[in-house]
């Protein structure tokens, strides 16, 4: 019998990695996405693009474009909670308060991952991983103080990007559990991240719609270049390999990446946008990783001895 995957299994750590790398990159990216075209629309394009890259890959993949009985409306309420409200949550969070105040806000999705997943998924939730978790949120907790007192504009600002930010999170953990789900295992996970972009993409432009009027976009090779990384590389790319973690080892321990990705997203404008390190960011990631080795670490089996012999059981992930 193979041994259960954990965050520390290469075929989990390896994408995982590669994940946690581009998604830290994307929040720079976002920035630039707001501006001329409201963000709503920058969404749908995104996503539209996303979908485009997820069908072809399907078909040439040669797997049908279908999915059976339920699964339509399961893909439309995924598409709707990942896709939509997430990211028109986080895309206006953004006009309010910092990319990195978002970032790092978004490494809270651990703890409802977890329990939403615990709830609904029955996924087992170890005291290791619960400790090393609650060590990671004090070390997030003291980087939104640093990104919170470092805020330029007012209370009334931050107050309202939080709000924006923290429901963009619970979008974002419904649609993880959602993935842990027997309907959506039982689909190819392929065609079904493609017609959840495509049905997000839907809502953000008919939302866009009615909000900001007729489509808008901005002809800027930047601009072009923002959306199509973000959504071939940033969503057709990473999307189905962080499902796909989540049907490995569960979604609280694929929420270790939200963690990961603000301290990356700060290392990236470091250098591109000249962020300065301070006392107090600099010990908030420093025990949010301490958290996370806690977390994933292996317990030591314990070896039996019968008849004078000593038996070591043979290892295997928690």
């Amino acid at each position: 019998m193979s041994a259960q995957p954990s965050l520390l299994t290469p075929r989990v750590l390896l994408p995982f990695a590669f994940i946690t790398l581009i998604w830290g990159s994307t929040w720079i990216v976002i920035t630039g996405q707001l501006g001329v075209v409201p963000p709503s629309w920058s969404v749908a394009y995104r996503f539209f693009v996303g979908a485009a890259a997820m069908f072809a890959y399907a078909l040439w993949r040669r797997e049908s474009l279908l999915l059976s009985g339920w699964a339509w409306g399961f893909a439309a309420l995924l598409g709707l909670a990942q896709f939509a409200f997430n990211f028109n949550f986080v895309y206006r969070s953004e006009q309010h308060i910092t990319s990195g105040l978002v970032a790092v806000l978004f490494a809270l999705l651990i703890v409802p991952n977890t329990l939403l997943g615990r709830v609904f998924l029955k996924t087992k939730v170890e005291g290791r991983f619960l400790a090393g978790a609650g060590i990671a949120i004090v070390g997030v907790g003291m980087m939104i103080l640093h990104e919170y007192r470092a805020a330029t504009v007012g209370a009334g600002e931050v107050l309202l990007g939080t709000v924006l930010a923290l429901s963009g999170v619970m979008s974002a953990s419904t649609s993880n559990v959602m993935q842990g789900a027997k309907i959506a295992r039982a689909q190819s996970m392929v065609v079904m991240i493609a017609w959840a972009m495509l049905f997000g993409a839907l809502g953000d432009a008919s939302f866009a719609w009615i909000t900001t009027g007729p489509p808008v976009i901005e002809t800027t090779p930047a601009y072009i270049a923002g959306v199509l990384y973000l959504g071939v590389i940033a969503s057709a790319v990473t999307f189905p390999l962080y499902f796909n973690i989540i049907r490995e080892v569960g979604p609280g321990q694929a929420a270790w990446s939200s963690v990961l990705i603000p301290i990356i997203a700060m290392g990236f404008s470091t250098v591109l946008e000249g962020y300065r390190w301070a006392p107090l960011s600099i010990a908030g990631g420093a025990v949010a990783l301490v958290g996370l080795a806690i977390a994933v670490a292996k317990r030591p089996d314990k070896p039996s001895v019968s008849g004078g012999t000593v038996s070591v059981p043979v290892d295997k992930a928690d």
